[in-house]
């Protein structure tokens, strides 16, 4: 079983779309107040996050999610936009706080998820994607992954199958009380990787430098990638 490890990272890296990283998109529509209200009614009623936050989300709901402070809307979509299939260390249901200890581990992993989404899509060329660097700092105990559960629960492929031993893991150790897993990074081998199961526990937020990634993609198996500071 994952064993309790003290940690102290300071200005751990989660890449998010920067289209995501700004004001709502209604925001910038020249409508008028009251179509604007009722398009954000609208959007509230369909959107998970809002969901979560009116108690609707019986897995994550408003007593763990952030208000009033920096960057609350940015940690809430992480936790309340889990995907249809959820991720390495947690279920479809309720999300986690992704980070890479090293920037380079992000890198690594958004630009793995983007390929891939690319090269299931059957599209071919040059793609570009900007991201901003979110940093996050982490202090306490949170459980490591011991050396005999890796091959089962860092398995890199095929997703989502995958996923399904490390999710089990996750859900034992959310309702046991973890703050989060850390593990080596499944798509940068010398890199490392934690999960936040907690809302609360992601420290400082704050907004870093912007990335573009320029994926190219010429074959199912074959890609190169460009990673430069915008």
């Amino acid at each position: 079983m994952a064993h309790l490890e003290p940690i102290d990272y300071a200005r751990t890296h989660r890449l998010v779309p920067t289209k995501y990283g700004g004001k709502s998109v209604l925001q910038a529509l020249p409508l008028s107040e009251r179509v604007l209200s009722d398009l954000s009614e609208l959007d509230a009623a369909t959107n998970e996050g809002k969901t979560a936050e009116g108690g609707s989300n019986p897995e994550i709901g408003p007593g763990e999610l952030l208000y009033g402070v920096p960057e609350a809307h940015i940690i809430n979509a992480a936790f309340s936009h889990p995907g249809p299939y959820g991720g390495r260390f947690n279920s479809p249901g309720r999300g986690a706080w992704y980070a890479g200890v090293e920037i380079e581990t992000s890198i690594a992993v958004v630009s793995f998820h983007r390929r891939r989404f690319l090269q299931d899509a059957r599209i071919r060329g040059y793609y570009t994607f900007d991201y901003v660097d979110f940093l996050a700092d982490f202090s306490g105990n949170f459980h490591h992954i011991d050396v005999s559960e890796r091959d089962a629960c860092l398995q890199p492929a095929s997703i989502p199958q995958c996923y399904g031993t490390s999710q089990v893991l996750a859900r034992a150790l959310l309702y046991e009380g973890s703050n989060g897993i850390v593990y080596p990074s499944v798509r940068h081998p010398s890199g490392t990787c934690i999960a936040c199961f907690r809302p609360a526990l992601v420290f400082h937020p704050r907004r870093d430098q912007e990335y573009r990634i320029t994926l190219e993609v010429e074959t199912d198996s074959g890609s190169c990638e460009i990673i430069q500071p915008h």
